[in-house]
């Protein structure tokens, strides 16, 4: 069995050898209504199908599901099927890599993260610019909301540069639970530990020759690695920062997580906000009594008004 579209390249190779259409349709036991019919899905397809080159121009490492995302976004809503025939259509599917052989372990990843800002994870990543410089850059992760809270750029980073980018990160965000790494020189330095210690931060460092127990930063690592620095060509250290920064506000704004269901780590760290924010309002206060209570100046026990 074979489709319409066969048919008529069958009836047109018959015709060009000089038989009739109607004679090539009896032979061939095919209508001539499927001769004579022209497909209408083409010219449907054609706007969905421009729309789709360009974002996978745009990212070139990103598949199917990811794109027919940024196609809703831009107005062009259709199934994920519809979306994966396109894409087959077109030709645009990532080659795939072939994967590595992995050991399975029964032991499990120490501290798993549970909520927002109970884990975070940081790693080294090297690269190199145009001109030679030695690109080292220290990657900060929440484990449970995917965000990228760093990206470090230098040509050496020590640990008193981790720390002054740790304590930035602190003041911005709080202190974690719970800080993840390997056993690397930067992380396991006496000054490191003690300013973890002062901080009220605990380690939770990753056996000797197991980094998959790092997994979640490994794997951004490999997302960095492979949409950004595979990708671009960075000329010197200082384009270097600027290109890697803007990358990181993309990753936290833009692009889908399929780990997230497919929002972004900043929309996935408000919906968990705004869902703990339900379940701690009790059903008789109404919805404007928190934001009463949060407007409203906070008192320590002696009554003086905190800033």
């Amino acid at each position: 069995m074979v489709g319409a579209r066969v048919r008529r390249e069958q009836i047109a190779y018959l015709v060009s050898r000089g038989r009739s259409q109607r004679r090539a349709c009896a032979l061939l036991s095919v209508a001539r209504s499927t001769a004579t019919y022209t497909s209408r899905l083409a010219a449907k397809d054609a706007p969905v199908l421009a729309v789709m080159r360009e974002l996978a121009l745009q990212y070139p490492r990103f598949g199917y599901r990811r794109i027919h995302v940024f196609l809703a976004r831009r107005g062009q809503r259709m199934s994920p099927d519809r979306a994966h025939r396109l894409w087959r259509t077109a030709g645009l599917q990532v080659p795939r890599r072939r994967p590595r052989r992995r050991v399975a372990t029964g032991r499990p990843r120490p501290v798993p993260a549970t909520g927002a800002n109970h884990v975070w994870a940081y790693d080294f990543v090297f690269d190199a610019c145009a001109n030679g410089q030695a690109l080292k850059c220290l990657t900060v992760i929440d484990e449970y909301t995917r965000e990228c809270l760093a990206i470090d750029v230098a040509g050496g980073i020590r640990s008193r540069r981790v720390i002054e980018v740790l304590a930035q990160l602190v003041t911005t965000h709080g202190a974690p639970a719970y800080l993840r790494s390997d056993n690397g020189p930067e992380f396991v330095s006496r000054a490191v530990l003690a300013w973890l210690q002062k901080a009220g931060i605990t380690t939770a460092l990753n056996d000797p020759g197991k980094p998959w127990q790092n997994g979640a930063d490994e794997s951004f690592n490999g997302k960095f690695r492979d949409e950004q620095l595979s990708l671009q060509w960075f000329r010197n250290r200082v384009e270097a920062r600027v290109s890697i920064e803007q990358w990181r506000r993309h990753y936290n704004e833009v692009r889908p997580h399929s780990s997230l269901a497919y929002l972004t780590p900043l929309e996935f760290k408000a919906s968990q906000r705004a869902k703990r924010d339900d379940e701690g309002r009790s059903p008789a206060m109404p919805a404007h009594a928190d934001q009463e209570e949060h407007n409203a100046p906070l008192t320590d026990p002696i009554g003086a008004v905190l800033q």
